[in-house]
């Protein structure tokens, strides 16, 4: 969960899409990376590295050197929604059942659950349900049941809200009051919380409101601390796996929060960072304002952007 839902969930929920968008994004991305290389499309790459526009197979080919593909998105952007879908289509056909999808959307207690569905054991009701799925759980059907068909692992990598929410009421500390059991879906005790440019950026988010003693920050980094372990425990028990994560970007950005602290539980990891994002400059984009955010940059159209 990212720090705008914490602040205001009721905004992330209320989500409104009209289907003749969907359908003119869907087919200019294809269009963009097949046979009508002159439309106009709704999102523009940028190469950090190299300092150049590129383009969605340039990514996938740069994924080689890599073990872990963060892509940070706004979870209202319908274009950034599609192109995850189209990432993740592209990386399973270059490198075939060598990728695993990790979401932030679903939490690591209910990981039976998403297997259970990958198993085609449940149905897609008890799988939402039961899966206490996001309900724009629509803009990541497409992820999911890709894997689905493709027989490709999805991680449940986000914390618990039960324990997210004694996190935001008691501190980081009570997490060690937590029985021996509670332990498996936990990351390893004490969970750090950062200093520097990742508080700066939270408070500033916050507008100067209270963050209630540290707590509101401390959850922020426990979210952060759960998702980059349950990478980094996939990652140990399948060895030559590459993983795509998809988080919202403030998780992520200039590769700090949940990016930074799996450097930590892996320091061997090669890791490649996406920051997607619609950008009111989209039309003359300064790439030089949004460099530091990633290695690769993806902005869309704010035209045909959905809001919550």
């Amino acid at each position: 969960m990212t720090v705008s839902c914490l602040i205001s969930s009721a905004k992330l929920f209320s989500y409104f899409e009209p289907m003749k968008y969907l359908l003119f994004i869907a087919c200019s991305i294809l269009s963009f990376n097949s046979f009508c290389q002159d439309v106009v499309v709704p999102y523009k790459i940028y190469d950090v590295k190299q300092q150049k526009l590129t383009t969605v197979d340039e990514i996938v080919n740069d994924v080689k050197n890599a073990d872990v593909i963060f892509f940070g998105e706004e979870h209202n952007d319908s274009i950034g929604h599609l192109l995850e879908a189209e990432i993740f289509k592209k990386f399973n056909e270059k490198f075939p059942k060598e990728i695993a999808l990790s979401l932030e959307m679903f939490h690591t207690d209910v990981q039976p659950i998403v297997d259970e569905y990958l198993s085609n054991l449940i149905s897609e009701k008890n799988f939402v349900k039961e899966g206490r799925a996001w309900p724009n759980y629509k803009d990541y059907k497409p992820l999911v049941e890709y894997a689905k068909d493709n027989k490709l692992p999805v991680i449940a990598a986000n914390a618990a809200t039960r324990y997210s929410n004694a996190v935001t009421k008691g501190g980081l500390d009570i997490l060690k009051s937590f029985p021996k059991s509670s332990l498996d879906i936990l990351p390893p005790l004490p969970v750090d919380t950062a200093t520097g440019r990742y508080l700066q950026k939270f408070s500033d988010l916050l507008g100067g409101h209270s963050m209630g003693g540290m707590k509101v920050y401390q959850t922020q980094n426990f979210w952060d601390a759960t998702m980059a372990w349950s990478i980094a425990k996939f990652m140990k028990a399948n060895k030559g796996k590459k993983v795509l994560h998809l988080n919202g970007r403030f998780h992520s950005d200039e590769k700090l929060g949940t990016l930074a602290k799996l450097q930590k539980y892996g320091p061997q990891l090669k890791i490649i960072n996406i920051s997607s994002f619609s950008s009111e400059d989209f039309d003359q984009p300064e790439w030089e304002k949004h460099k530091n955010l990633g290695d690769y940059i993806i902005i869309t159209d704010p035209k045909v952007k959905r809001s919550f």
